[in-house]
């Protein structure tokens, strides 16, 4: 076994080659339209229904279709990255992506814009996994806590600039101002992608496509992923419009399972990754992680104004503790995970997420705002200590050749728990309400509580795949 060989020589591990730096800035420009996109469109999305004169039932497609196609998109981006090369793939996402936005902007109907959001979607499915792929490639697998921290920043600043970005767009500007404003940040990126990103070759092997395995997958990935969509609009589990395509997707998620582990072919996503207990764990915290993150970005601000009483506008400014508490301690995670390893650095943020999410378990409508924005701040500091970790441990002892199916994986578990933590918690959230003849605010604030109470429940859950981590720091990928 030997270390991968790139066109960039590997770091040191007390610093970061700038060559490797300057990649890591470039993609995360890249990455950073597309996910300030998908949560300003959430924001605007009544106003586009009203100018285009659509239905609730339809224009919820502009979300759910984006949604979908970036789950069809994902899993054939492994096979991509080793055909054609990751930087390759990696401009024509972000190509995609571009087309995609200057198409939403000229939308003249509701179906114009469900079409080019379809392809917004595929793009941005790409973009994420190939992103990975070729950090790892190029790294080796050296100093990725600092270098997630820096790539991962587009998923912080994300859910916290976008809401505020789409509401001051929808308030002063038309909706399309919400798809113009990616077209220079991806032009941008595009371009520095073109010129900074350093050379790569294709597979040697030209492995053609899984075909059976692409058709069981995808499929697979996006009725889990509108099944749980649905969970919160139809109330809980019970209702067809959940179960139909939850049982779809699990069924052909067994089906290709049995297909890979039988044929002797190469598969679209090789399974023999989770013989790997460390990468198996990851996958696991990924899922949970996507849970308690998405699940609280539901929880806090509908607490914040059915609760205390205040507007969309006021409950968002007041995540922010959360999202400067994430700020301050990602830099420090980074290089605690490069120099001692993930599992204890896991294990203290689910403590502290634990604990910046109890005074919400028991807070009223008239509990210290200074000590709820304490907690959201400790809470911020928690979870902002757990993506870099998980992320660094999942590629630990892996093959060059087995990145870009750890990178589909990964995005997998995440893209799955993240859907499933607002599901869960709002249906939680719902029959507590219900289940109650007389809505006040007690009844209001001790459904919160329970749902908060949950949502503790999921973090300690995570505490049982931390165990399993390795105790070791940071190991090179390899190849044959």
């Amino acid at each position: 076994m030997k270390k991968l060989k790139t066109n960039v020589s590997l770091p040191e591990k007390e610093t970061i080659d700038p060559a490797i730096l300057k990649v890591a800035v470039i993609l995360v420009i890249g990455a950073l339209a597309p996910l300030l996109d998908s949560t300003m469109v959430n924001v605007a999305i009544k106003t586009i229904a009203g100018d285009l004169k659509s239905t609730v039932s339809v224009i919820q497609w502009v979300i759910t279709g984006y949604v979908l196609a970036m789950g069809m998109a994902v899993p054939i981006s492994g096979w991509a990255n080793n055909r054609f090369g990751d930087k390759r793939l990696y401009i024509f996402s972000l190509a995609l992506f571009l087309i995609g936005s200057i198409l939403s902007s000229l939308s003249w109907n509701i179906d114009s814009l469900i079409f080019f959001r379809l392809l917004q979607g595929i793009g941005a499915g790409l973009i994420m996994p190939t992103l990975t792929t070729m950090l790892v490639r190029i790294t080796g697998g050296q100093n990725m806590g600092r270098l997630m921290s820096i790539v991962g920043l587009p998923m912080l600043l994300g859910p916290i600039l976008g809401p505020v970005l789409g509401g001051i767009i929808v308030n002063t500007l038309s909706w399309r101002w919400i798809f113009y404003v990616n077209i220079p940040i991806t032009i941008i990126a595009l371009v520095l992608a073109v010129w900074g990103l350093p050379k790569d070759k294709p597979s040697v092997s030209k492995q053609p496509l899984d075909i059976i395995g692409f058709l069981l997958l995808s499929p697979s990935f996006t009725m889990l992923i509108y099944g749980i969509s649905q969970i919160r609009s139809h109330g809980g589990l019970v209702s067809s419009a959940v179960i139909i395509p939850l049982v779809i997707g699990i069924t052909l998620l067994i089906a290709f399972i049995f297909y890979a582990l039988r044929t002797k072919n190469v598969v679209i996503v090789d399974l023999s990754l989770f013989k790997s207990r460390n990468f198996s764990a990851s996958s696991i915290l990924l899922f949970l992680s996507g849970i308690i993150t998405n699940g609280g970005m539901l929880l806090l601000p509908l607490y914040y104004q059915q609760v205390r009483g205040e507007s969309v506008l006021f409950a968002g400014l007041l995540l922010i503790p959360q999202g400067v508490g994430m700020l301050l301690t990602r830099s420090l995670v980074g290089r605690l995970t490069d120099s001692i390893g993930s599992r204890l650095i896991i294990m203290i943020s689910l403590v502290i997420t634990i604990v910046g999410t109890l005074p919400f378990a028991f807070a009223g409508a008239n509990t210290s705002q200074v000590l709820l924005a304490s907690a959201m701040l400790l809470r911020g500091a928690g979870l902002g200590g757990l993506f870099i970790p998980i992320m660094a441990s999942a590629y630990l002892g892996l093959s060059g050749d087995q990145v870009p199916d750890a990178s589909i994986t990964t995005r997998i578990s995440q893209t799955i728990g993240g859907a499933f933590g607002p599901a869960i918690l709002a249906t939680i959230l719902q029959h507590q309400l219900s289940s109650h003849g007389v809505s006040n605010i007690q009844t209001v604030t001790g459904a919160y509580n329970v749902a908060f109470g949950w949502s503790i429940g999921f973090i300690v859950i995570a505490v049982i795949p931390t165990i399993l981590l390795s105790k070791h720091k940071d190991v090179p990928v390899t190849v044959e």
